[in-house]
């Protein structure tokens, strides 16, 4: 008789229907749905308390980065498009335009668009024109410099195949957009912004990331430069998490930013610009989750701690008020700088199922309280890292103490865990065939070569294994022969197929 497989709270599994698994484990945590409006989705309140922290925490690095928040429009002008080629031919596809004013009802009732728009008007897909328009009044002097604007605002692009979080037509984002006097000063800025978020999804997040800069022809449009952060999903895929960009002159030029600078002459400033999306919630699932459910680094979790009260009609408002006294010490504290989240769960639910409902929300701690725990002045504990080892019982006073310890240790044990998966699932190849037996072999992963820098490669490439340059790493820098070419290489680059 074979094995009994495990029974698991998400169906598929990911070694199963990965792409389907992922879209189940949304739905168990109740983090969004698909809407009515095609390519959106409604992101539902735990899931926006994901981003909220996102918000909160990442917020404040931008902030201590010297940036201050504003808002700008989310209509452009067509003609402030039309000024940079490179960025209209980069993003015309995904532009949604707006041509009509109002609407009106004919004889049927029907609502039709009238009063046509002198100028169509684009929904952002990104605010690199319309934010220059802006600073190209606002910068007059290098002592207006640098000037550094961010922003939290939805963005539209008309994608074709949607995923939620992943790739929708509407998502949530910053972006970071700044005015230097220098090139030099600018490719540094660009570069501090690449730490930032590597820092924030490392620490935050637990999701351990490669930092490099984009090839050519997967730079941003109208980049002179594009730098990255990598990850790696459990389906061995690789996820752009976050970017950032040295604009150069481009932007500059085509907006009017100009400034005098100390000799008394007037030059153009040097722009840069960054983001990250909503996408970054779909790689915090995609990195930890398991087969029961989302999994959350504590420093993410809109919960911390989740109290379970098991009582009946006679010991009930002696349960509720341990309960109550756990709470009481725990939300006192602080953590990381935010608030030691805790909720009692007192839903006229089953205790199994009400148990298995915060498994799937990813709650990084759940505590069972009955009256023998009680007598013993203990508390029941279930880590969300270590779902089937046992239960641990420990003095409440205790645990009270060391819930933080506790929680990051759960934080160490998820990124500890990401990055051995992460370098299991590297591999260097160092020939044209071996490379192409690996991806032709349906296999996934990061793949470590040398590359002459011949674009014609890059492109071969993805054409005949749906495989590209991830990044350029920027902390490697040992020279070698490319694989492709047989020419010299000046660094190793990663591939992978992406998201």
């Amino acid at each position: 008789m074979s094995k009994q497989t495990k029974r698991t709270a998400i169906s598929p599994r990911r070694d199963q229907n990965y792409p389907e698994w992922y879209q189940q484990v949304i739905k168990a945590a109740d983090l969004a749905e698909t809407s009515v409006v095609r390519g959106c989705m409604v992101i539902k309140p735990w899931g926006y308390a994901l981003w909220e922290n996102v918000k909160q925490q990442l917020g404040k690095m931008i902030k201590d980065a010297g940036y201050q928040d504003a808002y700008f429009p989310i209509f452009i002008p067509l003609r402030f498009f039309e000024k940079e080629a490179e960025h209209v031919e980069g993003f015309a596809k995904e532009c949604a335009v707006v041509t009509h004013s109002r609407l009106q009802a004919d004889g049927s009732g029907q609502l039709l668009p009238v009063s046509k728009l002198e100028e169509p008007l684009i929904v952002r897909p990104t605010s690199e024109v319309i934010i220059g328009e802006s600073f190209s009044k606002w910068v007059k002097s290098y002592r207006d410099l640098p000037l550094k604007i961010n922003q939290w605002a939805n963005v539209v692009r008309w994608e074709m195949r949607t995923r939620m979080f992943l790739r929708t037509s509407e998502f949530l984002w910053h972006e970071g957009h700044a005015v230097h006097a220098s090139a030099e000063e600018a490719k540094t800025e660009a570069i501090q912004n690449l730490n930032v978020y590597r820092t924030f999804v490392e620490d935050c997040m637990a999701m351990p990331v490669i930092s490099g800069k984009k090839s050519e022809s997967e730079k941003f449009p109208g980049a002179d430069e594009t730098y990255c952060i990598e990850a790696m999903m459990q389906d061995k895929k690789a996820l752009q998490a976050g970017t950032s960009h040295f604009l150069g002159q481009h932007f500059a030029r085509s907006s009017g930013i100009k400034f005098v600078n100390q000799d008394g002459d007037e030059e153009y400033g040097w722009t840069t610009s960054w983001g990250v999306s909503t996408r970054l919630i779909g790689g915090l699932i995609m990195t930890h989750s398991d087969d029961n459910g989302l999994v959350l680094p504590p420093r993410m979790a809109p919960v911390h701690v989740v109290i379970l009260p098991m009582f009946n009609d006679e010991n009930k408002s002696t349960v509720l008020e341990y309960c109550e006294s756990v709470k009481l010490g725990l939300s006192a504290q602080k953590y990381h700088g935010l608030d030691l989240a805790v909720k009692v769960d007192t839903r006229d639910v089953r205790g199994g199922e009400k148990f298995w409902s915060w498994v799937k929300k990813g709650v990084p701690i759940i505590l069972e309280i009955g009256m023998r725990d009680i007598d013993k002045g203990n508390v029941c504990l279930t880590r969300r890292d270590s779902l089937y080892t046992d239960k641990q019982f420990i003095n409440k006073d205790t645990f009270v103490k060391t819930a933080q310890e506790i929680l990051d240790d759960i934080q160490k044990v998820l990124f500890e865990r990401a990055k051995e998966y992460r370098e299991k699932n590297t591999v260097d190849i160092a020939s044209k065939q071996a490379f192409y037996d690996f991806f032709e072999s349906n296999e996934s992963g990061f793949v470590r070569t040398h590359w002459s820098g011949d674009p014609k490669i890059e492109q071969t490439v993805k054409q005949d294994l749906g495989v590209t340059i991830r990044c350029l790493p920027l902390d490697e820098n040992e020279s070698g022969v490319c694989p492709f070419s047989g020419e010299f290489s000046k660094q190793r680059v990663i591939w992978s197929r992406s998201y």
